[in-house]
């Protein structure tokens, strides 16, 4: 199968190491094909840089499906768009926030989820009462700017590990996942270092993504994600109507 690896942002490291974490999970026969924003934020830090990143992201989801894509992941962790682009394509799309949790959720009684910055955690938080594990999961910021986490020199690595410490503490937590996609190369050494569980939902996505093409099972064309109505988009937006992107 095919796997399109969508990164909403246009920091082109990001997507490097998030193909890296996706091809290093894939099944046998899968095939990643990671593409990155050609338009919209550095990064994505807060619900003002979501919804300047949905455009540019509903492109790339639409050329992916053009291409034979089986399916798309979008390798941000506020699920950005990610209900746009379910309506959009009839392959199956998948946020990382709603993979990495589903997965916690089989292993864990209790996880919390270690994210960026304070404006990152709020829409988290709403994710998580939105998917349903409001009464199992935590979630916490560790001051770090997104692309801190590309800096080497940075001290972003060592905000991380004290939070996590921090949610061993006062959580209790049993799993820890981690809140962005830019800290998908860090799982092994978290794991090791602390002996517990710990999720990356760009890895998580791939192996749902290979479950649900393994089962023949692609997103409803009825209700909440049937596809957008024809209709005329007007201004700036012209080119986004749902005729247009999909032969874009």
């Amino acid at each position: 199968m095919k796997i399109a690896v969508i990164n909403p942002n246009t920091t082109q490291s990001m997507t490097d190491k998030i193909a890296d974490a996706a091809m290093g999970v894939r099944g046998q026969g899968t095939e990643i094909i990671a593409a990155t924003s050609g338009m919209g934020p550095v990064s994505i830090e807060g619900y003002y840089d979501e919804a300047m990143a949905v455009p540019g992201l509903l492109i790339e989801i639409a050329k992916a499906e053009r291409e034979g894509a089986d399916a798309a992941i979008i390798a941000c962790f506020d699920d950005t768009g990610l209900d746009a682009a379910r309506a959009l394509a009839h392959i199956p799309v998948i946020g990382i926030c709603e993979s990495a949790l589903a997965t916690a959720a089989l292993i864990a009684k209790r996880y919390t989820i270690v994210t960026t910055m304070e404006r990152s955690r709020l829409p988290v938080s709403e994710l998580v009462h939105r998917y349903g594990h409001a009464q199992r999961c935590n979630v916490r910021a560790a001051d770090i700017p997104v692309l801190a986490l590309e800096d080497p020199n940075s001290n972003a690595r060592d905000r991380l590990r004290s939070e996590i410490a921090t949610a061993l503490l006062e959580d209790k937590t049993e799993a820890i996942v981690l809140g962005c996609a830019g800290m998908a190369d860090l799982v092994m050494n978290l794991r090791a270092e602390f002996s517990m569980p710990v999720i990356d939902g760009v890895t998580a996505a791939v192996k749902q993504a290979e479950a649900l093409f393994a089962l023949g099972l692609r997103t409803s064309k009825r209700g909440a994600y049937a596809s957008p109505p024809k209709k005329s988009y007007v201004g700036a937006m012209e080119s986004f109507s749902p005729a247009f992107i999909k032969r874009r």
